[in-house]
């Protein structure tokens, strides 16, 4: 039997420059590692590659499907300047993990900051982004959403066992949507990691220096060229969205279809910010996007 029929991906790293000289950044691959059909798959700020368990098996018979953990996170190292911990140097990682992948193209999905990191890297000169699905963001970041997600960013936390890790992050991501018990531990498995007495979550506390750094003025800044990159995306692109979403507005969501690459806009009722992408019907609006002509 290959490596890639194993139901679990293999770990690889890749060494990427920063302020500071060098960093790994790993990454998770299922599928034929020869594939040269690439799927990239990036997650949310305080999240790590293996969200992406559910999605990157149900397409790993068609893609060599490549999860990596964003630096700070998961198996990836930490920064020694926090002040890395932003998008435009996670896009300088990206492009160091694609020379790494040697695919001539990429379809890729980001969720929230991975999405923000997908639509940096597809609007670069010669990006070999050929798809792009954006999962609950845009170039316009609702402030409330912001508010929301530092009250618990980078908050000291312990928990003696995986179900009481699953109780304490579920109470603060029932934006998710509807869960099983068993997928929403599984989404947890990977969230923390043991801290001698229990668990404790699984990337830098740091993140948040460089998250609280954010001034009005930047953000407006930042905004504006988020959008100036977004209009300089050629390839399809589809826009998911969680119906009762705090970060992602139907404003924002309905320019977004009708500038750039004029995103096709799926919206998926009872949830907010963001879909995980694991239930079927999330799936497959994902499978049939990056499968149709």
């Amino acid at each position: 039997m290959n490596d890639f029929s194993s139901p679990e991906p293999r770990l690889r790293h890749v060494q990427c420059l920063d302020s500071r000289g060098l960093h790994r950044m790993a990454y998770h691959e299922w599928g034929d590692a020869a594939n040269p059909k690439v799927l990239v798959c990036v997650h949310g700020l305080t999240r790590q590659g293996r969200d992406f368990d559910v999605l990157a098996q149900a397409l790993a018979d068609e893609y060599r499907v490549v999860c990596p953990d964003v630096v700070g996170r998961g198996e990836s190292d930490w920064l020694a300047d926090p002040m890395g911990y932003a998008i435009p140097y996670y896009v300088a990682d990206m492009v160091t993990l694609l020379a790494r992948l040697d695919a001539q193209e990429v379809h890729w999905v980001g969720t929230s900051m991975g999405g923000l990191i997908g639509l940096g890297v597809a609007s670069l000169a010669g990006s070999p982004v050929s798809r792009l699905v954006l999962n609950d963001v845009g170039p316009a970041i609702e402030p409330s959403s912001l508010q929301r997600i530092g009250q618990y960013l980078g908050q000291p936390a312990h928990w003696a066992t995986l179900d009481e890790a699953a109780d304490a992050l579920w109470a603060i991501s029932q934006s998710f949507g509807p869960h099983t018990r068993a997928q929403w531990l599984a989404l947890t498995e990977h969230q923390i990691t043991p801290d001698g007495t229990g668990f404790k979550p699984h990337y830098d506390p740091a993140i948040r220096q460089a998250f609280t750094a954010i001034t009005p003025e930047i953000a407006a800044a930042g905004e504006a060229a988020l959008w100036a990159s977004y209009d300089r995306i050629a390839c399809p692109t589809l826009l998911l969205r969680g119906a009762e979403s705090d970060l992602l507005s139907p404003t924002t969501a309905q320019a977004m279809t009708q500038r750039g690459p004029r995103a096709r806009l799926h919206e998926f009722a009872g949830v907010g910010h963001a879909p995980t992408l694991v239930a079927p019907d999330q799936v497959a609006v994902v499978r049939d996007f990056l499968s149709s002509p």
